[in-house]
């Protein structure tokens, strides 16, 4: 059993919200462009106003998404401290001779680097295991469970956090790298729109957490996977 958080941040001039829907638009973009590749060669090829809009739209998440660049100006509050305080205090919650390991890869920020390192080199150490990775646990909105690889661990896990399930999501979070080579796997978040808001900006504060959000997460998960 392997309990897992990533111990960097990053800050950018675009939270994760603004950045979502800067990728929409850009995908907007993208859909009309091949529309009106599709019109040209069936000989429609006409831009009406909705046309132009949807251009116009598309455009503006690209040059967003273009001038968005790290910085080191977002302490990481949420996205990742919290994951990390989740994992120990999960480990608080647990007999003292459970046999659950701990993982704290770097650099999941810049592309799941430390994860990837990880499978790459020792990925016998994750074979016939379960993995719990928490990845932005706030103190407020619902609890997410992110599931990889599903197993009886993670429906126990998701049962007693009362989480909604998930097979896929538009974030790339360590879990997905190592649940790769485990037997199960599964990443925990917890947060609501506000909460995208405020990633990977200044705002994402310790100011702004009480650690409610981290307590009921740690507590749910080491009751389900030690009841009793």
């Amino acid at each position: 059993m392997w309990l897992a958080a990533h111990y960097d941040s990053k800050g950018q001039p675009l939270s994760m919200a603004a950045r979502l829907v800067a990728a929409a638009l850009a995908t907007l973009g993208a859909l009309e462009l091949f529309a009106l590749v599709l019109r040209a060669l069936v000989g429609t090829l006409r831009a009406d106003v909705p046309d132009v809009l949807a251009g116009a739209a598309g455009l503006t998440g690209v040059l967003l998404l273009a001038a968005n660049r790290v910085t080191d100006r977002s302490t990481g509050a949420v996205d990742n401290a919290a994951g990390v305080v989740a994992v120990l205090a999960t480990l608080d919650a647990l007999p003292p001779d459970a046999p659950v390991g701990v993982l704290f890869p770097d650099a999941e920020e810049y592309g799941l680097i430390g994860a990837r390192a990880l499978v790459r080199e020792r990925a016998n150490l994750l074979g016939d295991t379960c993995l719990v990775n928490f990845d932005g646990v706030d103190d407020r909105g619902s609890t997410i469970a992110l599931v990889h690889r599903a197993g009886p661990t993670t429906v126990r896990v998701a049962a007693a956090l009362g989480a909604r399930r998930a097979r896929w999501l538009p974030v790339l979070v360590d879990g997905l790298v190592l649940s790769a080579v485990a037997r199960e796997g599964m990443t925990i978040m917890r947060g609501d729109w506000r909460t995208a808001r405020i990633v990977h900006t200044p705002r994402d504060s310790a100011e702004r957490l009480t650690l409610e959000g981290v307590r009921q997460v740690a507590a749910g998960v080491a009751a389900a996977l030690f009841p009793g």
